[in-house]
């Protein structure tokens, strides 16, 4: 390949041929007789007939070349501790928690739910789990029973791994409450629970049916379990979407191409070699924890940073501490957080030797320009953006600078990663729409490797929700408004569900966040769109100042107020004005930072703002109501 262009068409054109030469990248058991089997649209089989385990090419196959080197580095500010794993240390740790697993009973195609905070149990439980073929089900720590009720129930495991606590910002977060009250909610409850005892929260075991992992482990020191081989488009996890109502849907991901996608990525997008330290700063009960925590950076035999804590203690420069300290070589976060380290000293980025650094990697919600520009200064190195979803596993736009380093524009994920032939699309009519114009973003099927397979029990569902949204066509549909740039660079707007219709004119909450963001005083901002009885609806936007003392009487707020609609007027029209400006000290996020804008706007307009028991902080949402009520 002469160019990363060539690279992507050659993809699309040829998925057996391409596919097939990246499958090369891991080890099979069993070597797949057809790569491809896309004889049932939209579900596509990758790399049939191959056996192989996702355990194996994370740890057993490197440990003849790498077996002493760093394999997870645990970091916990929340407890002041920090710990290495080498390759075979986590391979020792790994085999007993798989013995402890096969000791309750549990084997192939089992589930397991793991409702576990950042330490490296669930890591180990985790990786137990796909070596002896059981299905892994990790729910986000902390999560409220009801909600962990729900998933329980969709995913039936015979066993759960959980801990007494977690920690947030110094906090203690118990869990053994919620899981108890969950597994009594339940109509399919558990055989076992495994505890993990840190001994932050009161733990009481329930006699018959929970056991203490300290001593399990004890007695499964020794253990030697070897790898179950499965066919490739066996199940290796089920994780629920974040925002789930009603009945969970759970994303179901294979094994073959989900080793064979994360490889890749490994080496084309994320630019990680064996032997260096890579960085996720997000948490395993998102999907961006499972692909880049746990299995991503093993699968491509590098130490991965398994951090429990927030990015600003004990102070805003934490994470570049732990770069220095592991010579951290690539790093992926989210643009919340980035937007939370701007509201810290600007010294911590200068602070530490972030020489062994080459990339940041930022996603999970829309990177606008002012934080990708502020991040990039601060910290003299290239800012890579990129979008997927839950759904897909790995990026599905990005810049492939391990393939060919194009440039970035700030304000764009870049463009569409080899494998996904994306293309927008009219929501009303399905056709294709050209350059520079506003459309649905969709993928034309066969989805590529790694990308859910269906979802969890219900193949209806998984064609209904995602490829039929959009008339006249069977294409995988993003849910997200998108234009792309006559270079074929992309920019997500938001979600089509986000969408404010002023007026009949549409638009995205995004473009109206950037606009604000551009103000000099804007530390953060939040845009929903708020039902009017005129206009259909009305923009909302809250914000948090970098100097409050610019408000600090009613006079300077409004002046203020005025000062950020000017901002928008100049920059996108009239038409895209806020109604109004409210100025919070916090914006209400989840605690994997994620902005709930269905609750504010909720609250905007006089409505229950739904299932909260994944806020941050509760008083967030406190503000907005108080500014709300105040006009």
């Amino acid at each position: 390949m002469t160019s990363y262009r060539e690279f992507h068409a050659k993809s699309i054109a040829d998925p057996e041929g391409f596919w097939g030469e990246q499958a090369r990248l891991i080890d099979w058991q069993t070597p797949f007789t057809k790569v491809l089997d896309y004889s049932k649209p939209p579900f596509a089989k990758w790399f049939v007939g191959g056996r192989t385990n996702l355990c194996h090419n994370a740890i057993d196959r490197h440990l003849s070349t790498r077996g002493d080197q760093a394999a997870l580095i645990y970091v916990s500010t929340e407890v002041d501790q920090e710990k290495t794993y080498t390759f075979r240390q986590l391979h020792r740790e790994v085999n007993r928690f798989a013995g402890i697993l096969m000791g309750l009973g549990v084997g192939r195609g089992d589930r397991v739910l793991i409702y576990m905070p950042m330490v490296p149990e669930a890591v180990f439980a985790m990786l137990a789990c796909t070596r002896i073929g059981a299905i892994h089900s990790v729910v986000f720590g902390g999560f409220a029973s009801h909600s962990l009720a729900t998933r329980i129930d969709d995913a039936q495991p015979k066993v759960i791994v959980s801990a007494d606590a977690g920690s947030r910002a110094g906090r203690v977060v118990p869990y053994k409450g919620l899981l108890d009250e969950a597994i009594a909610l339940a109509k399919f409850p558990p055989r076992n629970v495994v505890m993990i005892n840190r001994g932050l929260a009161e733990l009481k075991l329930v006699a018959g049916r929970d056991l203490d992992y300290a001593k399990l482990r004890e007695q499964h020191m020794n253990d030697e379990v070897p790898c179950e081989w499965l066919e490739s488009n066996e199940p290796s996890y089920v994780l629920y979407t974040s925002g789930t109502t009603g009945k969970p849907k759970g994303v179901q991901r294979d094994t073959g191409g989900y080793a064979v996608a994360l490889t890749a990525s490994m080496k084309h997008i994320f630019c990680g070699n064996a032997g260096e330290t890579y960085f996720s700063t997000s948490d395993i009960g998102w999907v961006v924890g499972h692909s880049y925590i746990v299995y991503g950076p093993l699968l491509a035999g590098m130490a991965t940073v398994l951090y429990e804590g927030t990015p600003i203690r004990p102070d805003g420069g934490v994470w570049w501490s732990i770069v220095e300290k592991y010579k951290v070589t690539s790093m992926f976060s989210a643009p919340t957080a980035i937007r939370v380290l701007k509201k810290q000293d600007p010294a911590f980025l200068s602070r530490y030797d972030l020489s062994s650094l080459r990339l940041l990697f930022l996603a999970g919600e829309p990177l606008d320009e002012p934080t990708a520009r502020w991040i990039a200064d601060g910290i003299k190195k290239p800012i890579i953006d990129n979008f997927w979803q839950t759904e897909t596993g790995w990026p599905i736009l990005a810049i492939c600078r391990g393939v060919e380093a194009l440039p970035s524009k700030f304000g764009s994920p870049g463009l569409p990663v080899y494998g996904y032939d994306v293309r927008l699309f009219n929501e009303m009519t399905g056709t294709e729409v050209g350059d520079n114009e506003k459309g649905v973003v969709g993928i034309n099927g066969p989805l590529p490797p790694g990308c859910m397979s269906t979802v969890w029990g219900d193949d209806e569902r998984f064609v209904q929700t995602y490829w039929k949204s959009i008339p006249n066509r069977i294409v995988y549909s993003t849910f997200d408004w998108g234009i792309r740039d006559s270079d074929g660079y992309f920019l997500i707007l938001g979600r089509t569900d986000d969408v404010i219709n002023v007026a009949g004119h549409r638009l995205g909450t995004r473009e109206i966040e950037e606009s604000l963001s551009s103000h000099a005083n804007v530390a953060e901002v939040a845009v929903v769109g708020v039902a009017d009885q005129l206009k259909g609806q009305v923009a909302m936007a809250f914000a948090v100042l970098k100097d409050p003392s610019k408000i600090a009487t009613p006079e300077l707020k409004r002046a203020h107020e005025g000062e950020m609609m000017k901002v928008v007027d100049e920059q996108l029209g009239a038409v895209a004005r806020p109604a109004r400006v409210h100025f919070v000290t916090v914006l209400p996020k989840t605690r994997s930072g994620k902005l709930l804008r269905r609750s504010i706007q909720a609250i905007c307009e006089g409505r229950d703002p739904g299932d909260l028991t994944t806020i941050e902080d509760p008083s967030a949402l406190e503000q907005v109501r108080a500014a709300v009520k105040s006009g």
